[in-house]
């Protein structure tokens, strides 16, 4: 027996899409060297205007791993942009948990307040894409959740 698809209503995957436009504006500067110098400048100064501290030194490393972030993150929400499925948005819910997570790890390490602010964002999006999932787990059958996830129809 095939569930219902998991949460595949229109409101879900506009929940998906917009959560992929968040992305794609937030994180497109992180993507190339050249623009990561600029957001990590805006970003810096972001923080000293709002008294909650400036980003470190730019340096190779640093700008490296905004890179990667910054190109995998667009790559994905580009993605969602163009065919949101309702496992993106599975996905994604798991992937913003992760990232709150390392987002809290920095700020109780010294990390720019400002941080705060990407922090709340991802728990937000994270919770609303997440939720769906949490409910039908909670009323599906007993049979279904013994069901293979190969077997599961989630939305591919």
């Amino acid at each position: 027996m095939i569930p219902r698809l998991i949460p595949a209503r229109p409101g879900y995957l506009r929940v998906v899409r917009a959560s992929a436009w968040y992305d794609l504006v937030v994180t497109a500067g992180f993507a190339t060297p050249w623009t990561y110098a600029l957001m990590h400048d805006a970003l810096s100064s972001l923080g000293d205007a709002l008294g909650t501290g400036r980003l470190p030194e730019l340096d190779p490393i640093q700008t490296l791993y905004a890179n990667l972030m910054g190109s995998v993150v667009v790559v994905w929400a580009v993605l969602r942009i163009l065919r949101p499925l309702p496992v993106h948005g599975l996905l994604d819910g798991v992937a913003r948990t992760l990232f709150a997570a390392w987002q809290a790890y920095a700020l109780a390490h010294g990390a720019p307040r400002f941080l705060w602010l990407f922090l709340v964002m991802e728990v937000a999006f994270g919770m609303v894409q997440l939720a769906p999932w949490w409910r039908h787990r909670r009323t599906e059958s007993p049979s279904a959740r013994d069901t293979s996830p190969a077997d599961r129809h989630l939305g591919v």
